[in-house]
């Protein structure tokens, strides 16, 4: 049975966030892609506590299309090791579900 997942990562730059957001919905390894607004970042670095801005992307995509998505934002991301959250989406209308498997069947990139 087909299932969709939120998928999310960070960036600490507005324009890769929008073109990373933009470019995975082009490429349809996303329904849809949501960029959110400026927030503040915590986060270790070799040691040293770091905060910064930064925008969380979110994506809508088919479970089997995951690995896809992933492989394709981790090339194009900024960080050595980027954050990488998989959140199942429950409680999904059927309608809703079949037009994130439609617009993710026909994905241009693979792995």
């Amino acid at each position: 049975m087909a299932g969709i997942v939120i998928a999310r990562t960070t960036v600490n730059d507005e324009a890769k966030a929008y073109e990373i957001a933009q470019g995975a919905v082009e490429a349809r390894l996303s329904a849809a892609a949501d960029v959110e607004a400026r927030m503040t970042l915590f986060h270790w670095d070799n040691g040293t506590l770091r905060h910064e801005r930064g925008y969380r992307v979110s994506f809508t995509t088919a479970t089997e299309r995951v690995a896809d998505l992933e492989a394709w934002v981790h090339e194009r991301h900024p960080y050595r090791v980027p954050q990488w959250i998989v959140l199942p989406a429950a409680g999904t209308t059927e309608g809703y579900l079949a037009r994130v498997v439609k617009e993710t069947a026909s994905g241009r990139y693979s792995s």
